[in-house]
């Protein structure tokens, strides 16, 4: 019985050395790297920061980037949407004017720090959007969090994770809110002073406070408040523009919710196992629409499968169609060596003539790829996940659409059914992990038993 306890002990410890240790480094190493792709090369001196002329005549909102880092897709789409009324002053705010980080690398410069935005005003803004921003580093987060407090009184609007600062903020306390499904137990938990609603995309918390669940929940809160500062209008306008099509959820927001579940299997393993990411690079140009670029970074970088790496034909900020100044990681002369290139956007094939010219007479053998090209018609993250698809696998594709919260059964996802990469790894594993257990059974503990029988014998 010893001798059974001792093998299973042998080959269980193998087991999770080998396979659960490599997956464990795999899983710690791909979270880093989305959740905290800082910029560490140094840059020349950045000049020509365009900053959104100021119209005292307009509420003013304040879409809030932290530090390290903030989820692209909550930047992001609630800055265009609110941009896009014409109605607001919009402006990319953070606790300084240094080059700050999205999610997954893409690195852009606010418009305005904290102190700035402060003294422009002489009050607070009109609407504060508060995407989610990783508390880790508390010493860096500490003023975004004081920022946040200081201005409690204005309407507070969080996306996604976004409501974990909220709470954090204190905020919280006895109004009711919802957040991304992954994080909806632990946050419970971690907040229980508030109510927290699982199966809504959007929650009114109170008078001067909205909160949405995940990712493209975020779509429907900003439409709504803009149905409640604009208009219905308004809000049917500008999801008409970005060819929406769940419009419904910001008169009903009430869904059948979803749960960490076995789904999740296709995610850990493409975050654990995928050794053999995909090197993307997104060519960057002035004019881009922006919600088109985060689907990019929410589809691809996201799922595990892919490094995306920002390119431009300038070191200087890459103006967005409303007025976001992009960074680069790399030029079209030194970009490192890849396996894709996209240039996102309906519009790109004309906006991006002058920069997909100078990566072409680079010669280096990859054609741009324009992934929206042909989908002027569609949401911003059909084609990325019907592409994503083929690049990788359905089930990732499924899965990434289950991460964004996107509802859209009528998508055609084609290609291999699951990843032979990220199910293949841990099987290959588990046999080396075997082989190991059975060697050292053999050799140390079979071998022995058998030499002290035979020592008894004689």
């Amino acid at each position: 019985m010893k001798r059974l306890l001792v093998r299973l002990a042998v080959y269980v410890g193998i087991f999770l050395l080998v396979v659960g240790g490599s997956g464990l480094l795999g899983f710690i190493s791909e979270q880093k790297a989305y959740w905290y792709a800082i910029r560490n090369e140094p840059i020349s001196a950045i000049q020509n920061i365009e900053i959104p002329e100021h119209d005292p005549s307009k509420p003013t909102a304040a879409v809030v980037l932290g530090s390290p880092t903030t989820e692209v897709f909550d930047f992001v789409v609630p800055y265009q949407m609110l941009a896009m009324t014409g109605a607001y002053n919009v402006y990319a705010v953070a606790p300084t004017k240094n080059i700050t980080s999205l999610t997954g690398g893409l690195d852009l410069v606010p418009h305005y720090s904290f102190e700035e935005m402060d003294q422009l005003l002489g009050a607070s803004p009109d609407l504060i959007v508060i995407p989610y921003m990783p508390l880790g580093d508390q010493e860096k987060y500490k003023p975004v969090r004081e920022w946040i407090q200081k201005h409690s009184k204005t309407f507070l609007l969080s996306i996604c994770g976004g409501a974990i600062n909220l709470a954090d903020s204190g905020l919280l306390q006895g109004k009711s809110s919802t957040i991304h499904w992954q994080f909806f137990d632990q946050t419970r938990m971690a907040f229980p002073e508030t109510t927290w609603i699982r199966d809504q995309r959007y929650v009114v918390g109170g008078e001067n406070m909205v909160s949405s669940a995940g990712l493209t929940s975020g779509i429907d809160a900003t439409l709504y408040v803009i149905s409640q500062q604009l208009g219905e209008s308004m809000a049917e306008k500008i999801a008409k523009e970005m060819n929406y099509p769940s419009y419904h959820f910001v008169k009903n927001p009430k869904i059948d919710p979803y749960y960490i579940d076995l789904s999740e299997i296709v995610y850990w393993f493409n975050q654990s196992f995928q050794w053999n990411q995909q090197q993307t690079g997104v060519l960057l140009y002035d004019g881009m629409d922006e919600g088109e670029l985060s689907s990019i970074y929410d589809t691809y970088a996201a799922s595990g499968t892919t490094k995306v790496i920002s390119l431009a034909n300038s070191e200087q900020p890459i103006v967005t169609k409303h007025h976001l100044n992009l960074i680069a990681k790399y030029q079209v002369e030194n970009a490192p060596e890849l396996d894709r290139v996209i240039v996102p956007g309906t519009d790109a094939k004309s906006l991006a003539e002058k920069v997909v010219q100078e990566w072409n007479e680079k010669g280096n053998g990859v054609v741009p790829e324009y992934l929206h090209t042909g989908s002027a018609d569609r949401f911003m993250f059909d084609a990325p996940l019907e592409d994503l698809s083929k690049q990788e696998d359905v089930l990732t594709a499924i899965y990434g659409a289950k991460r964004l919260e996107y509802r859209a059964d009528y998508l055609k996802f084609e290609g291999n059914p699951f990843s032979i990469e990220s199910f293949g790894v841990p099987l290959l594993l588990t046999a080396v992990a075997l082989l190991m257990a059975f060697f050292i059974d053999r050799r140390f503990i079979t071998k022995k038993t058998t030499h002290t029988s035979s020592r008894k014998t004689l």
